[in-house]
């Protein structure tokens, strides 16, 4: 990317000073945030890291000393064109005509790898990495939690996708156990054939309803669902094909749903597949000592330190039946086996902290080391997603209500154009305003949802992003005729112009951030930052009406802005609209 050659000639001249080897330094040379208040450098070094990096004898107080020290022994040249410090900190400013020359080629030259060929990603091995997201229960609600498992599933496979690695991804449906003893005996009295097959997510949600209320009420309900389970474990032919024909519908459905997200998966798994696989994982947990029958009958792995079962897991009901934890167990032991991946990625909600805990801690006993490079991606819990009907029962509820409000707003703005397709652009931008909603706190943090606030064309908002890039895009369109590439920089030497090209320079250290902590929140802020200097700098630097020359040049800096926008809308899950 274009920060690369300014870093690494910085960092040359630098590893002649320090005698430290320029790669040692790369990372340690990071791009200055714009300011909305005054010029700032373009790259700084925190002299503290390096200092401790060369020699651990170094005193506090002595720390500006050092950094001045420093900065005098280092020369402006053709890439360098000033040096200054600040607190504790050398920074560099990039030759203005270099900057935007470099910055625009690498834009257009790298595409949509732009950021990513940069050399904070040089030495990043390739992985084979599972993920596994998503993962709704069949005949329970897909709800907003789901939505959220959904998009964030995606975004972590979009990224380390992007990155090189090959990524497969797993929606792991719930599919087994004991709520399809419940399902199966409500459908045996209050199900509708017809009714399933128009919708099945609707009607097998009623009567999973329907037969937890009566099962409340009456025993010989819960005694139904128990024998409706262990015949489904016993393979019973009857038992399982109502079974299949349930997942059967019920995926149907979720795959256009999913496509209405922009969500694909590579396989399409299921706590059924290791019904089987689960007894044997039993077999090896009693094998390895490691499996405990309790007063109960139940079967139970220890995980206290103190081996005194003060904390355990049940793998095993009294009857003999698995549990979930049992075939989670199975299938990532499968997964390795079939994948043989480097990194395993599960995508649930923080509630189920403890349960990956525990089910990392139970593959580490039974001596699979890889259990390690297994990770738990959390979210915390969305509150008060309403429908004007009410509260939200199905993810589809939330992308409709998305839709049609969005499809309102539009009508009603006096900016909006004639569409050739309203309800697809409708949903695009209702999308993008779920995510960025979404992806803009820590994924760990609960958050309080109001569609109000989501839909807003103004401010740090997905309908904001959408209108920037439709913007962007009706720019280069009634600019047609020119598409420059060689353009005279130095008519890009406005301030708003450079906090554009700084802000580009930028992109590589924020997908690198993304990609370390996975938190889509680094992204969220650049695209929406690199939104606001893009319509502060539509306003200063007309394009229609300059003189040729300074037309071609600023056409060229939205260009570039729009095409960094649209890689890390993609990266996010959005998919960019081009009118609205």
């Amino acid at each position: 990317m274009a920060a690369c050659p300014f870093r690494r000639s910085i960092a040359s001249q630098l590893s002649r000073v320090l005698n430290l080897p320029p790669e040692n330094l790369i990372k340690s040379i990071s791009a200055v945030p714009v300011s909305k208040k005054r010029p700032v450098a373009d790259f700084q070094l925190f002299v503290g890291s390096v200092i401790e990096n060369k020699s651990s004898d170094r005193s506090k107080p002595d720390l500006q000393l050092q950094t001045q020290r420093l900065a005098e022994k280092l020369k402006c040249d053709t890439v360098v064109s000033e040096i200054s410090t600040g607190p504790g900190t050398v920074n560099f400013t990039i030759n203005r005509e270099l900057l935007a020359k470099t910055v625009l080629q690498q834009v257009f030259k790298d595409g949509s790898e732009y950021g990513i060929k940069s050399e904070l990603f040089s030495t990043l091995p390739r992985r084979k990495i599972v993920i596994e997201f998503s993962s709704p229960n069949i005949a329970k609600k897909f709800h907003v939690g789901h939505l959220r498992s959904t998009i964030i599933g995606n975004f972590v496979a979009n990224l380390k996708e992007a990155l090189g690695h090959h990524v497969t991804r797993i929606n792991y449906l719930g599919d087994w156990g004991m709520q399809f003893g419940l399902l199966g005996a409500g459908f045996q009295q209050f199900g509708n054939e017809e009714e399933l097959k128009s919708n099945p997510l609707q009607h097998l949600f009623e009567v999973y309803v329907q037969v937890n209320k009566a099962a409340a009420e009456d025993e010989n309900i819960k005694k139904l669902a128990q024998d409706f389970f262990r015949k489904l474990e016993a393979h019973d032919e009857q038992t399982l094909l109502m079974w299949q024909h349930f997942r059967d519908f019920s995926i149907e459905e979720y795959v256009r749903i999913y496509k209405r997200l922009g969500v694909h998966f590579d396989e399409y798994s299921g706590e059924s597949f290791y019904q089987e696989k689960s007894q044997e994982v039993l077999k090896m947990l009693d094998t390895k000592g490691l499996l405990q029958k309790t007063i109960k009958g139940t079967r139970v792995v220890d995980l206290s330190e103190e081996r005194d079962l003060s904390l355990c897991s049940t793998v095993m009901r009294s009857d003999g039946t698995s549990l979930y934890i049992t075939r989670d167990l199975a299938a990532a032991i499968d997964r390795m086996m079939k994948y043989n991946c480097d990194t395993m990625i599960y995508v649930t909600d923080k509630s189920q902290n403890s349960h990956f805990e525990q089910l990392f801690q139970i593959l580490k006993l039974m001596g699979y080391q890889w259990a390690e490079r297994c990770q738990h991606v959390s979210f915390g819990l969305v509150q008060g997603m309403k429908t004007r009907k009410g509260e939200v029962v199905f993810l589809e509820d939330v992308l409709n209500e998305a839709r049609s409000r969005m499809l309102q707003n539009m009508a009603s703005a006096k900016t909006t154009k004639e569409l050739e397709t309203p309800l697809e652009t409708a949903e695009k931008i209702g999308l993008a305003a779920l995510i960025i909603q979404d992806f803009k706190g820590l994924l760990s943090s609960d958050y309080q949802f109001s569609w109000d606030r989501v839909l807003q064309s103004r401010g740090d908002t997905g309908v904001f992003l959408q209108y920037t890039h439709a913007r962007l895009h009706s720019l280069e369109q009634m600019c047609r005729n020119g598409q420059p590439t060689d353009i005279n920089t130095a008519c890009l030497q406005d301030p708003q112009a450079i906090s554009v090209l700084q802000h580009l320079l930028r992109y590589d250290e924020v997908l690198y951030k993304s990609s370390e902590d996975l938190q889509p929140k680094h992204i969220v802020s650049y695209l929406l930052t690199l939104s606001h200097l893009a319509a502060v700098a539509h306003k200063t630097l007309p394009v229609k009406g300059s003189a040729p020359e300074l037309a071609q040049a600023r056409l060229r800096l939205f260009q570039a802005a729009r095409s960094v926008l649209a890689n890390g809308m993609k990266l996010l899950g959005i998919t960019p609209v081009t009118q609205m």
